[in-house]
């Protein structure tokens, strides 16, 4: 070998590139592999690549005819029929209830009145417990009762 100060006359330093393949950016089929393109540029130098297609934009959906917000408000109006049919025959039922209910009390009050005016008003008798007071001629000068 040669001193470190000194170097062979003739002798070049060759670099070595190896080069790294690169993922590719569009999937490509196991079975298919893509050409191999080579392009010359201006000052010479020849580059060699793999042909990229474009990416294509995805199509577009239809729309369709009728929004989906147009079709949840209406939705929700049949859910609120729904509810409101519900909530008319809860609003009778109550209704029949108490009129049942009252119809209940009004016909207890009248066996009950029924009752108390037959004790009042039988033909049995007088019982050991009462008092008779009899008015013939009675009064009433400034609030107060003379007889």
């Amino acid at each position: 070998m040669y001193p470190d100060h000194t170097r062979a006359p003739a002798q070049r330093v060759v670099e070595v590139h190896h080069s790294t393949p690169l993922p590719p950016a569009v999937p490509v089929q196991p079975n298919a592999v893509p050409a191999v393109a080579s392009i010359v540029l201006p000052d010479g130098r020849v580059v060699t690549g793999y042909a990229v297609n474009p990416a294509q934009p995805e199509p577009v959906a239809p729309k369709p005819a009728v929004s989906r917000t147009a079709v949840n408000v209406a939705l929700g109006g049949v859910g609120f029929l729904a509810v409101c049919g519900g909530l008319i025959l809860l609003t009778s039922f109550i209704a029949a209830l108490t009129a049942f209910i009252t119809q209940l009390i009004i016909l207890a009050a009248v066996i009950f009145g029924g009752w108390i005016a037959v004790q009042i008003f039988s033909a049995s008798g007088h019982r050991g417990g009462g008092t008779t007071v009899n008015i013939r001629k009675a009064t009433f000068k400034r609030n107060h009762f003379h007889g």
